[in-house]
This record gives C-alpha cells, sequence and structure tokens, in this order.
C-alpha cells in the first residue's frame, strides 16, 4: 500500500488565513462568529449570527479572466489551494500538468446567488442576470472544476459535495486514489460560501442558535446551555502526496494521513445514528491498523445541535472510553458546512504540530447526555502526540473519520 503524506496545506477563516493569526486569535479566546446586520430584513429568519470571512478580496490578485467563472466559494477554494501548493512547494510546478496530479474538492453547493438569474427566468420569463458562467457557479462541483482549470490539473477530479463531510471525504478520497496508484499528487479539501439560504435551512429545523445579542457566548458544543450552531464559511486545501514521491523532491512533511472511514447512517436524513458514527470511527481505525489507545486526541464535529452533539459523543466514547481528550473547532469558526471537514484536518495537523490544543470555546458545563469523554475547555492544553482522529457527520446519515500521524 502506497502511503500518503501531506506536503502542503493553506486556507482562509473567520479567524484569519495562516495558523499563527488563527492561533494568537484563539489563544485570546477570539472566535469569528458575528451579529449579520445585514440579515435584518429577513422576517422568517429567527438567527442574526454568523462566523464570516473578512477583508477578503481577490480582485486585483487575478485576471479577470480567471475568476469569471468563480462564485464566492469557488474564489475561497482557489486561494485556499494557491496557498497550499504555494506551502508544497508546487505552484506552477510541470506535475501539476502531468496527469498524476488530480483533485478531490467539494461544497454544499455552488454560489447561491447564482440562483437568481435561473429563478428569474421561470418567474418573468426572461432574465437579465444570466450569462455563460452562471451555471459554472451555481453547480456543486463548481470548486473542484474551478481549482482544476485555474492550475491546469489534468488528472482525475472526485467531487464531494456531501454537505458537512465535503471536505473529509474529498481528504479521504484523494487519498485512496493515491494509495491505489491513480494519482502521485491530489489537491484536497472543501469550501463554503456563508449565505442567509444556509442560516435558514438550519433555522427551519429549529437548530440555530438565536443568542443575536451575545455573539461572543455562542455556539457552545457539548454543553448542556447550548441553544444551537452558527453558520460560517470559509475553505482549506491540502496536498496530498505519495509518501516516496514527496521524498525524492525533498518536500516538506507535515503529517502521514493514516485513516480514512466512511458510511452512511441509512435511517434517516437529519437525525444521526450513534452505532453507524461509531462504525466510521472503527472504519478509520481499521484502516490505519491502529488500536484505539493509540489516538490522542479527537476533533470532534461538535455542531452545539442537541441531538448532533449527544449522538456523536456517545459514538466516540464508546470506541475509546472516558479519557479520550476531544474539542470542537466550530466553537470558533461556526458550522462552515462543506469547508469543516478540511479545516478542522488543517489546523488540527498544525495543533499537533505544535503540540497545542485549543479548548473548546463556550463550554462550561458538559451535557450529562453526551458521552463520557475529556472534554477540553476552559485552556488550551498542551500534548505531545502521535495521532489524532477528524470526524464529520453530514446531512444524509454519512460519517466520515480521517486519522492523521505525526511525522
Amino acid at each position: 500500500m502506497r502511503r500518503v503524506v501531506v506536503t502542503g496545506m493553506g486556507g482562509v477563516t473567520a479567524l484569519g488565513n495562516d495558523w499563527p493569526t488563527i492561533r494568537g486569535q484563539m489563544s485570546q479566546g477570539r472566535t469569528g462568529i458575528r451579529r449579520m446586520e445585514a440579515w435584518e430584513r429577513f422576517e422568517g429568519v429567527n438567527t442574526r449570527l454568523g462566523a464570516p470571512v473578512l477583508d477578503f478580496a481577490l480582485d486585483e490578485r487575478w485576471p479577470r479572466k480567471k475568476t469569471r467563472t468563480m462564485g464566492p466559494v469557488a474564489r475561497f477554494a482557489v486561494f485556499a489551494t494557491e496557498r497550499a501548493l504555494e506551502n508544497a512547494g508546487l505552484l506552477d510546478h510541470p506535475v501539476l500538468g502531468s496527469g498524476r496530479a488530480g483533485v478531490a474538492y467539494g461544497s454544499s453547493f455552488g454560489s447561491p446567488d447564482s440562483v437568481l438569474g435561473f429563478y428569474e427566468l421561470k418567474m418573468n420569463g426572461v432574465s437579465k442576470a444570466l450569462n455563460a458562467t452562471t451555471y459554472i457557479q451555481m453547480m456543486g462541483h463548481t470548486t473542484a472544476v474551478n481549482i482544476g482549470l485555474f492550475f491546469g490539473l489534468t488528472g482525475r477530479v472526485i467531487t464531494t459535495s456531501s454537505s458537512c463531510t465535503s471536505g473529509s471525504q474529498g481528504i479521504g478520497y484523494a487519498a485512496e486514489a493515491i494509495r491505489a496508484g491513480k494519482a502521485d499528487i491530489m489537491v484536497a479539501g472543501g469550501a463554503e460560501e456563508l449565505d442567509i439560504t444556509d442560516a435558514a435551512v438550519f433555522d427551519t429545523l429549529f437548530a440555530t442558535s438565536t443568542r443575536n445579542d451575545s455573539p461572543h457566548l455562542t455556539p457552545q458544543p457539548y454543553d448542556r446551555d447550548r441553544d444551537g450552531l452558527v453558520i460560517g464559511e470559509g475553505a482549506a486545501t491540502l496536498v496530498l502526496e505519495e509518501y516516496e514521491h514527496a521524498k525524492a523532491r525533498g518536500a516538506r512533511i507535515h503529517a502521514e494521513l493514516v485513516g480514512f472511514g466512511t458510511n452512511s447512517d441509512g435511517n434517516h436524513v437529519t437525525q444521526p445514528q450513534p452505532s453507524t458514527m461509531e462504525v466510521a470511527l472503527r472504519l478509520a481505525l481499521e484502516d490505519a491498523a491502529l488500536k484505539p489507545e493509540a489516538i490522542g486526541l479527537v476533533s470532534g464535529h461538535g455542531t452545539a445541535t442537541e441531538g448532533g452533539d449527544i449522538a456523536e459523543t456517545q459514538a466516540t466514547a464508546a470506541v475509546f472510553g472516558p479519557g479520550m481528550p476531544i474539542h470542537s473547532l466550530k466553537s470558533y469558526f461556526g458550522h462552515s458546512l462543506g469547508a469543516c471537514g478540511s479545516i478542522e484536518a488543517w489546523l488540527g495537523i498544525e495543533m499537533m504540530k505544535e503540540g497545542w490544543f485549543c479548548p473548546t470555546a463556550n463550554l462550561v458545563d458538559v451535557d450529562e447526555r453526551c458521552g463520557r469523554l475529556d472534554y477540553i475547555k476552559g485552556s488550551a492544553r498542551r500534548m505531545r502526540i502521535e495521532h489524532f482522529m477528524t470526524n464529520n457527520f453530514a446531512f444524509g446519515g454519512i460519517n466520515t473519520s480521517l486519522i492523521f500521524k505525526r511525522i
């Protein structure tokens, strides 16, 4: 079996676009949650909270010809990928066009505003907003396609529009392509743009936080007093590479991806099942040939919804027992949907390299119905670990687990 390593990482988040900046914000207890004043006009939506990416402009970074097929979600994805390829020493490298470099990437949806032109057409019989690139911005695989086009990737394209597991499935399927010898390098990850429609989806399920006047106090993953999730945005890209290929070119290696597990609940579109979540975690351990005690930390999905938090932690406790440290990064970035799996993988690797793990923000009193685990709260924890697991769970009962190894 060919080994898969991470040789490049990059992203864009509500707390910054590089690890030192994000680390600094986290260490001061700051989160990216904001009151979204522009949402005041939406009377049918209760939440006014989001985690937007601030001060992000690419108008002068790339030529118009390069960006006309990109909505905001694709721009996030391409920006994160540019940072990751640069970090890997592969930006403009001839291997990208060799046929041995591909992309596995996803988002929950394309850019929602691009739908408006089609809506106008259906309602009025004519649309002034439609153009040759409208569909490219709207389509579910816009991130993967735009990455491939922008960087001239000629290998396989794997699209993972699987809601909250889009990023983690992109990473997992990319690793499988490299292991199977179908690629030497894969650009992998996920992206999402913040839009009122995303918040409205969860608002109709009564799953959003409505602490609109105290954004710094929410969300509260795993806490007994949580009142729901907050939607965020951003992107993260990992450059995955076959180990011998990376060694031969003298690449810096951040970590090794040793385990990937994914499955389906096969039960309900929005009600997570602890039993099949547990199976996904065990599949990742089996794939990595590791026992549960080899894992030093679990980066949880931790959305701050009642059903999700309880089901996830019960599954995690069933696999690892009460001594397993766990935290949720969504307490800082909100739930960035298609981006969360890749953002959490990226930052988890950074934390493992440094031996510094942030607490779950706003976690005070763990819900007694949650599984018995070692919840990191209050202050950061210093630990040297050899492996960490990061888990994501999506609508449709899609469960995904990744395991990274220090190298």
